[in-house]
């Protein structure tokens, strides 16, 4: 792995104004370069004395950094608290009237709610759920549209100590039961349907042929939230409406006091084999990080309206939705619709109408907003931004500069953020106030984040080679494990000959500033002619040339390279109908690869689509790009697709 070569050389840098640097909560490279110091100096002593600072607890703890039975570390362990408690409860003596969440239907009403309300709505609901028998330690899974509600389901739970594990509404019946069985859950919270760019969206109907899938005989409720009034099949077993179940609580519910190191959420990653992984969170070192990571690269102020576009199925709608705006005491904006409905500037017109000071949102979605409009943005006041976030996947240079221009006006720092489901909150990103950005790079690790880059072997490489992503230290955010198989933990997290260090999955180098770049998937790794060459690069290199909007690239097997590099690409225009004119423009994007990169790096084979295959969270399904350019039958559960009709076009499209 030390000699994956890098390909992309990105020269251009932005330094936080003097005006930001004032005001940051971390100003300037030497607070930050403290931070670190601090941590290495005396790491347990660093990590408590935030603990103590940040969070609230019932019972202090006495002890930090447990390892003896490592890789299962624990965090604070003596400690008690309760998550909801330092969400909701610690705000109402000091701001109860300040508005916690701004929520945009999908038909542009907004409610306001505050965090008064909020947390009385939250009593509400722990104390239904307390009356259909659901107690700490049990697992609750939620089904459910972006929405007040949503959020409410999963802080209820978290206050009566019950597991909830999220399922985003976009997956089938068939992810679901495989989460219900997997998770032994008692309850699901679900609703009669979303919506999504004018349309109703069943939802309830999934959750009813999940439970006769195979033996969910443990679910005893099934909670529903009328959000479309549509028709809805009922289970007098088991179904209760949720305006019922709430009708006569009580809107105080005293929390339940728990461990730190109790299981706060299962949230399921799928695979591209096997069956999903349940990664488990703690409560104390899963909130500790995430609050710490809104103050730090969020730049937290009370003034801030905040808004984080993940849905909260995902681990960012968890950390950076549910959990580290309301624990900050923030005013953040939810919205359930999409970013093209009515039309494709409804994001622009949100932070105009909202006032967003902070808005976060995935490299997919910032491609996919340029397609549909690049001079949007224009048409509308973004003068109350100051801060932009990048989720997800590597930003490539383009779009950052255009999310940087054209968004952020050149003055909005732009913080791209690398972390995972597994991390729980943010791992590299950049400190706004204190490093100077380069478009591409989540620059360097958060304070007390011992990351580094190794060999197959484990063994650390230097200079600007690339290789393995490892955390070295374990890390109060961190899973814990993966819901019932300790062995696939150890397994596919820390591997023997990675020296105990926490194994990412990523690949990535560092440059000369000893910034990081990430390079893709380690299984994205190409290895052509004996050049072992990151995804992501070629891909940033052909989303640079002006007729492309979007692309992505994969491997496929050569008889004489090894790997051929397969890309597929959507243009910025229409797509041709004249074959001719295909291959003149396939031909030229091959040209500019190789001038780009080196020949290297020219793809074998393009595919040009009208898009590509995508969840409706927007992530690109390159299992599935892998497939079609291996000519394979595709046989995974294409139903999280935002559009399953792209395969067809993409596998007789090649050039």
């Amino acid at each position: 792995m030390s000699n994956i070569q890098s390909i992309l050389h990105e020269t251009r840098v932005f330094s936080p104004s003097d005006e930001f640097v004032k005001q940051a909560n971390v100003s300037g490279m030497e607070s930050y370069r403290a931070l670190c110091k601090a941590a290495e100096q005396d790491y347990e002593g660093f990590w408590a004395r935030l603990a103590r600072e940040t969070l609230l607890w019932k019972q202090p703890f006495t002890k930090v950094l447990d390892e003896s039975n490592a890789p299962f570390f624990k965090w604070f362990e003596d400690g008690v608290l309760n998550i909801s408690y330092n969400c909701l409860d610690k705000h109402l003596a000091s701001q109860p009237e300040k508005t916690a969440i701004i929520f945009e239907a999908d038909d542009g009403a907004v409610t306001k709610i505050s965090y008064r309300d909020l947390h009385a709505r939250v009593c509400q609901f722990a104390n239904g759920l307390k009356s259909r028998g659901i107690k700490e330690g049990d697992r609750v899974i939620v089904y459910m549209p972006m929405s007040i509600e949503a959020v409410i389901a999963m802080q209820a739970c978290a206050r009566i100590g019950a597991i909830h594990s999220v399922v985003f509404g976009g997956f089938s019946s068939k992810s679901l039961y495989e989460r219900i069985t997997d998770a032994r859950a008692c309850a699901v919270i679900t609703a009669d349907a979303q919506m999504r760019g004018g349309k109703v969206m069943p939802l309830k109907p999934a959750v009813d042929e999940a439970l006769t899938l195979g033996d969910c005989a443990a679910v005893h409720s099934v909670i529903v939230y009328r959000r479309a009034a549509c028709e809805t099949a009922w289970n007098a077993r088991h179904d209760v409406w949720w305006h019922d179940l709430v009708a006569e609580q009580s809107a105080t519910c005293e929390p339940e006091w728990v461990g730190a190191e109790h299981p706060l959420f299962i949230l399921y990653t799928s695979g591209s084999t096997g069956k999903p992984k349940g990664v488990q969170h703690s409560s104390g070192g899963y909130l500790l990080v995430t609050m710490l990571s809104m103050q730090w690269v969020f730049d937290y102020k009370p003034t801030d309206v905040f808004w984080c576009t993940a849905d909260v199925g995902w681990v960012t709608g968890h950390s950076y939705v549910t959990y580290g705006p309301l624990a900050m005491g923030a005013t953040q904006v939810i919205f359930e619709g999409v970013p093209t409905y009515p039309d494709a500037g409804r994001f622009w017109k949100m932070i105009q109408d909202h006032k967003v000071t902070t808005f976060y949102t995935a490299p997919t979605a910032i491609r996919s907003l340029i397609k549909l409009g690049g001079d949007l943005p224009k048409k509308y006041d973004l003068s109350s931004l100051r801060l932009l976030g990048s989720v997800g996947e590597p930003i490539n240079p383009e779009a950052w500069m255009w999310y940087y221009t054209e968004v952020g006006h050149s003055r909005c720092p732009i913080v791209d953020t690398w972390w995972q489901t597994e991390t729980g909150a943010h791992m590299i990103a950049p400190l706004p106030g204190a490093m100077p950005i380069k478009p591409g790079t989540c620059t360097l690790p958060l304070p007390g984040i011992m990351a580094t880059i190794v060999d197959e072997a484990g063994n650390e490489v230097h200079g600007l080679h690339g290789g393995f992503l490892v955390i070295k230290r374990p890390f109060p955010s961190q899973i814990r494990a993966i819901w019932g198989d300790p062995e696939r933990y150890k397994k596919s997290y820390f591997p023997e000959e990675m020296r105990g260090y926490y194994l990412a999955g990523d690949s990535s180098h560092r440059d000369e500033d000893g910034y990081f770049w990430i390079m893709g998937r380690i299984d994205d790794v190409l290895n052509v002619s004996g050049h072992r060459l990151g995804t992501m690069e070629i891909e940033s290199a052909l989303a640079a040339n002006p007729l492309v909007a979007e692309a992505a690239v994969v491997g496929k097997p050569h008889e004489i390279k090894g790997e051929a590099v397969s890309a597929f690409v959507v243009l910025k225009g229409a797509r041709p109908d004249d074959p001719a004119k295909i291959k003149e423009i396939a031909d030229s994007l091959r040209d500019w690869v190789s001038k780009e990169i080196g020949p290297i790096a020219k793809p074998d084979e393009i595919r040009f689509g009208d898009n590509l295959p995508k969840t409706r969270s927007g992530k690109i399904m390159r299992r599935l790009l892998r497939a079609i350019a291996k000519g394979e039958e595709i046989t995974q559960d294409v139903s999280t697709l935002e559009n399953p009709a792209i395969l067809e076009q993409l596998k007789n499209a090649v050039h």
